[in-house]
């Protein structure tokens, strides 16, 4: 039924035939009449220096950088609410390092579950499931952190408590908001001027209601279903409801935009950017329960590969859950490429996972959310348009969860590339580091890549019978791909490529994804890698034990290294009693103050950090080390949290850092870390290598 609306005018009468359940004052109220005249009223506008879209784990990193900076900044998300269970759950060695570089890795650490060891079930020759490897599910050594499992949805609070008490509680996660469409002014992209600001979006304003995702098959579980790679995304459905309904509408102006908005971004939609790939037939399910079972490792991280039945992947996590990832051998792709979803209930992956875990049983009463998801590897063709807008992880790369490196790598994406922008908005650095973003971040996705196509298939492959069984699936062939892959894994050997960021010799095309960053306004310097061997140009800044000069208490020296947009010179100082090491520690310095480059630059936009090789009690702060090495503020005296030495403690024994770093202990060296704690810059402790440094920042600082 529909009813007429008479609206008149000055001069003359507008009928309008109106649907029955549209809002009829929202819609009045919608159109203003001045004169005979109808116009749509002006959107609200309003301007921001960095727009994010989506606030999942990459979103709520960037947002992250943006508070500890003093961004203005804005961050969306289309659902009404956070993630309440489900989805990502591990955080790899990489990831817990730089939580505790913004200082809440304690939080994570304390309700996670941690991982310590990986278990493996294979067939015997009788074809009975039995245990047939133990292996450390890390490394001894490679961080002072191992892997945990947690639920997203207590790491997004964890970053929304650190976001709201950086930004003064001005950046909040605007919920059932998405964009609706996008305008750039290319002829503006080039000019990274403060008042500039290229990028338009229109955003939609949506209900809780119409912002709530639909639950699969009637099902009172919590599903995860509307985010897999099983569905279509939703997101022009939401866009089309909050038009027709009372939805309202903005125009945001912004300097710079980040989508990240998942596997079926709406950001990259509308930059024509592609996933390049291809899927594959294998359909796993995923659980999240707490089982009732005689599976003896079952809170053991666990691969089980069954004779003929699939393979299954055993998750414990806190409060008592294990999630479960089951192969669905039963359920194929269709003629479209895609299973059918209705198929997939809680009650069809654990009779599944019952399948491939026999003998042993396994049921549960209680399942807190399943979702299921067809294997696949695909890569972005591009991550950003004209450095103006980027995307970050799912949005540019997806793969299987099997490594636990979906919500690692998305974090990192972000973690790379909130700094940069953040120095740029601000005017401290030249816009051209924005394009080490795509160099660094591009070829990172493509090895992941390789590595989940390796490790997927051997995970979901048969088992070999025997040795002359070629189509099946080596074990120990899987065994060591996941020994060999701890260290990928771990997000531990990420190797960025030489750039005006990073100080290698060669060439940033090849050491990239094919971009070219190299620096065009100033000279090229290469770091001296032979100084300090073991803190590689390129990689994350490693950590021993050292102790504080002053109070003889002993830290992880990465601990020092905080998430605060500043860069970092490290002076190893190396052996300071001796009057010649002195005197080439003052000249350095020195030229440090005197500098006019460096010196305006200094503690604010980089900090100094220095470890010496002499013994503690034969030195003292304030007589043996140049005032900037511990800068004096009137209103808190003298700054005695800079000075380090690498001696033993009273009570955690010898971290010996300068032995593990590679650095001679008499003559030291100078290391240059990046705001994202990776090494930049590594020369001598003299005038020739305080040239160096300064070549350095001339290339990467405005």
């Amino acid at each position: 039924m529909a009813f007429q609306m008479y609206i008149t005018s000055l001069s003359w009468i507008v009928v309008l035939e109106v649907a029955a359940d549209t809002p009829t004052i929202a819609f009045a109220l919608s159109l203003y009449f001045y004169n005979g005249t109808m116009a749509v009223p002006e959107l609200k506008e309003s301007n921001c220096d960095v727009l994010i879209i989506g606030a999942g784990p990459a979103g709520m990193m960037m947002a992250a950088w943006m508070a500890r900076m003093g961004i203005n900044a804005r961050i969306v998300d289309k659902r009404s609410t956070k993630i309440f269970s489900g989805q990502a759950d591990g955080l790899q060695c990489r990831s817990l390092e730089i939580f505790d570089s913004f200082g809440f890795a304690d939080r994570a650490w304390k309700e996670a579950n941690h991982m310590i060891e990986m278990c493996m079930w294979n067939p015997g020759e009788d074809g009975v499931l039995r245990r047939s490897d133990r292996v450390p599910d890390v490394p001894e050594g490679l961080s002072r952190f191992t892997q945990i499992v947690l639920h997203q949805g207590r790491i997004e609070r964890f970053f929304l408590d650190h976001i709201k008490k950086h930004s003064k509680d001005t950046l909040r996660v605007e919920r059932a908001v998405l964009p609706e469409s996008l305008e750039i002014d290319e002829g503006k992209c080039d000019d990274h001027s403060a008042d500039n600001y290229p990028i338009k979006v229109q955003l939609r304003h949506l209900t809780d209601e119409e912002a709530a995702p639909a639950q699969a098959n009637g099902q009172t579980v919590s599903d995860g279903l509307f985010r897999s790679n099983l569905v279509d995304d939703d997101t022009d459905d939401l866009i089309q409801k909050g038009r027709e309904n009372k939805g309202g509408a903005e125009i945001v102006r912004a300097r710079y935009m980040v989508g990240c908005d998942g596997a079926h971004s709406w950001t990259r939609r509308q930059l024509g950017f592609q996933l390049e790939g291809e899927p594959t037939d294998f359909i796993w399910g995923v659980l999240d329960i707490v089982p009732i079972t005689d599976f003896p490792d079952i809170r053991n991280r666990c691969a089980v590969h069954s004779a003929s039945s699939g393979s299954l992947m055993v998750i414990p996590r806190e409060e008592k859950l294990v999630r479960l990832y089951i192969q669905l051998t039963e359920i194929k792709p269709d003629a479209s490429g895609r299973a059918d979803r209705s198929k997939i209930t809680p009650e069809t992956i654990i009779k599944a996972a019952q399948k491939i875990i026999a003998p042993y049983s396994l049921t549960y009463e209680y399942c807190d959310w399943f979702t299921a998801y067809q294997i696949g590897q695909r890569v972005g063709t591009n991550f950003d348009h004209k450095t103006r807008v980027f995307l970050t992880g799912d949005a540019v790369h997806t793969h299987s969860p099997k490594a636990g490196q979906g919500m690692n790598v998305s974090m990192q994406d972000s973690f790379n590339l909130g700094w940069k922008l953040g120095l740029v908005v601000k005017g401290i650095a030249q816009p051209s580091i924005l394009k080490t973003y795509q160099s660094e971040r591009r070829r990172i996705a493509q090895d992941l890549i390789d590595f989940d196509h390796k490790f997927s298939r051997l995970f979901s492959g048969r088992p070999a019978k025997d040795v002359m069984d070629e189509e099946g699936v080596s074990m120990e062939a899987f065994k060591q791909a996941f020994v060999n892959g701890n260290m990928f894994a771990s997000g531990l050997s990420v190797d960025y490529g030489t750039s005006m960021l990073v100080a290698k010799p060669g060439s940033s095309t090849d050491q990239g994804d094919g971009t070219d960053v190299s620096s065009t306004h100033h000279q090229k310097v290469v770091g001296r890698q032979e100084l300090a061997t073991n803190i590689k140009l390129g990689m994350r800044f490693p950590s021993f034990k050292v102790l504080n000069q002053s109070d003889a208490r002993p830290w992880h020296f990465q601990e020092k290294l905080r998430s605060d947009g500043r860069f970092r010179i490290v002076v190893f100082a190396g052996n300071v009693v001796n009057p010649q090491q002195q005197s080439r520690l003052k000249v350095f310095c020195q030229h440090l103050t005197s500098s006019g480059f460096l010196a305006p630059h200094l503690h604010k936009h980089i900090a100094l950090l220095t470890c010496h090789a002499a013994k503690r009690t034969e030195v003292e702060l304030l007589r043996d080390f140049p005032d900037v090495l511990h800068p004096f503020d009137s209103k808190l005296g003298w700054d005695y949290d800079s000075v380090y030495v690498d001696d033993v403690s009273y009570h955690e024994g010898y971290g010996d850092a300068y032995k593990n770093y590679g650095v001679d202990k008499e003559s030291g060296c100078v290391v240059v870390t990046r705001p994202d704690q990776y090494v930049g810059y590594v020369d001598s402790l003299d005038e020739e290598g305080f040239v160096g440094v300064e070549g350095y920042f001339k290339g990467v600082l405005a």
